[in-house]
């Protein structure tokens, strides 16, 4: 049977993380690390805190550069990466990021809906794909996806 990443809350002990009124995160998904990658400084302080409150350990980056050689090395299960960014776009840096970490599950962030660039994004391998404005719910629960395989 799948663990689920997220259960209703009924009686949780203090072995679960309350993220919520109604829901809490299981033990085995506080010690995962998810990248993430955005050219906006605030979009990743937010993001950092949503998922550090749902228990995941936060690696935040600015630069598509950098992001790619910690991957090299460090192969992480999940990153957040957004579409637009100045040096390299999103779309890139998933591909790239194949070569180095083709293990690492993808989840693309845009502030615009464009059906080609979705496309694109899940053509390339993209596990997920959410609107940074409806992102927060979508976001957790498509990590917790992620790291459990499904």
């Amino acid at each position: 049977m799948r663990e689920r990443a997220f259960a209703r809350r009924e009686a949780p002990d203090q072995r679960h993380q309350v993220i919520g009124p109604d829901m809490f995160v299981l033990p085995s998904k506080q010690a995962s690390l998810v990248c993430l990658l955005d050219d906006d400084p605030s979009v990743l302080k937010a993001a950092s805190r949503l998922l550090d409150s749902a228990g995941w350990k936060v690696k935040p980056f600015t630069d598509p550069f950098a992001f790619l050689e910690y991957a090299t090395t460090c192969r992480p299960r999940v990153a957040v990466i957004d579409i637009r960014m100045p040096t390299m776009n999103g779309l890139e840096v998933q591909t790239r990021l194949r070569t180095v970490s083709p293990s690492t599950r993808v989840i693309m962030l845009t502030s615009n809906d464009e059906p080609s660039v979705r496309s694109r994004a899940m053509e390339a391998g993209a596990f997920a794909f959410f609107l940074k404005s409806k992102a927060n719910g979508d976001l957790v629960s498509g990590i917790a996806s992620a790291l459990s395989g499904s």
